[in-house]
């Protein structure tokens, strides 16, 4: 039995090429391109934490709500129903605000970074023209 060795090698092709780019050019270094990308992130970073935050609140306070108003009509007990409904307006009412405090509390942690690049995206582009 010989010892052999078999050697095969395949181009990549061109999805694989691009794929390859793309994930190299997230290390690469920054230019205003990254610098937009990472603007996005952090713009979403500000807004998306806020928006599952009211929503979660809405929508637990709306099927609390929806199950007080079952009790009542459906297995007429008013005082059970009643009070799981106004324990249900509690979050719902909440939502709102609970939205508005996470998103000043993101633009507070955030906000500075978010200008800074903002600034030398803008400053690039006065450059360029």
């Amino acid at each position: 039995m010989a010892d052999t060795f078999e050697y095969k090698y395949s181009a990549p092709t061109a999805e694989e090429r691009a794929e390859a780019e793309r994930i190299r050019a997230e290390y690469m270094e920054e230019s205003a391109s990254d610098k937009l990308t990472q603007l996005k992130k952090l713009d979403e970073k500000v807004k998306k934490p806020p928006m599952v935050w009211g929503l979660s609140s809405g929508i637990l306070g709306t099927l609390i709500f929806g199950s007080g108003l079952s009790l009542i009509l459906e297995f007429s007990q008013i005082v059970w129903g009643s009070v799981l409904s106004v324990v249900g307006l509690i979050p719902i009412v909440l939502a709102y605000p609970l939205y508005q405090r996470k998103l000043e509390s993101g633009k507070k942690k955030y906000g500075a970074e978010i200008l800074r690049l903002t600034d030398e995206i803008l400053g690039e582009n006065k450059e360029e023209k």
